[in-house]
């Protein structure tokens, strides 16, 4: 049995995939910050903070430990706080990049050493069409740079482990319809994208099982943002 790993996987996106990679036929190891326990004795639920040094590794480890394999990373954990630049504080900073860019490297490195050492693999990168995209009315340059960070290092990783196994994509979402958004923000965000609605879990989610079974696509950053990238 295949296994795949996904952060932030207590609600929205991540829940999501738990449960498409699972009709998938994959075991599960599913990371966030607070998680219970899974009745599937193939859904294995490991709480942590990835912006914690070591937490990340720890995670593969675990999912090694009991499934003996790691074939999929899907990096669906992230922050995203949308302010005016010269308001971020420090502390917006370490978190944002300590979830966004430190979790993804830590765990994202120990995955791609177990899956060199097993059958190949293939890693997904959750970014956000904002890092190719701006809009003045929604400043967000930390999800810039971090997610813009992202999207880039799919293609350099995708290039490094092409001819041993292994692919890396992303998918770059708009703004989709999670208990993130309230409701009251829902028009506004619906009028962000040129098709004039919010995106829904599921798309997001078929997305990545797309790129899950294409096995001739890689560096490939996907957006499913409802016409952003292309203009508004």
């Amino acid at each position: 049995m295949k296994v795949a790993v996904i952060t932030g996987a207590s609600q929205g996106i991540g829940a999501g995939l738990v449960t498409a990679y699972r009709k998938l036929g994959y075991a599960v190891v599913a990371n966030s910050r607070t998680i219970p326990a899974s009745g599937d004795p193939d859904v294995l639920t490991v709480a942590g903070d990835l912006a914690t040094p070591g937490v990340g590794a720890a995670v593969i480890e675990r999912g090694l430990e009991e499934f003996g394999r790691i074939d999929t990373l899907v990096n669906n954990a992230g922050i995203f706080v949308a302010k005016p630049f010269t308001e971020y504080t420090d502390e917006d900073y370490e978190q944002i990049t300590g979830v966004n860019l430190r979790g993804f490297f830590d765990i994202t490195r120990r995955a791609i050493a177990a899956m060199l050492d097993g059958d190949g693999g293939h890693v997904v990168n959750i970014t956000t069409s904002f890092a190719t995209h701006a809009y003045s009315s929604v400043p967000s340059a930390l999800a810039s740079l971090t997610k813009g960070g992202l999207n880039s290092v799919t293609k350099s990783l995708a290039t490094e482990y092409a001819a041993r196994g292994i692919r890396v994509n992303a998918v770059a979402p708009g703004v989709i319809r999670t208990p993130m958004h309230p409701e009251e923000t829902h028009e506004f965000l619906a009028a962000l994208h040129p098709v004039g609605r919010l995106g829904e879990i599921d798309e997001i989610v078929d997305a990545v099982t797309y790129l899950e079974t294409a096995k001739f696509v890689t560096g490939e950053v996907l957006h499913v943002d409802g016409g952003q990238q292309a203009g508004h």
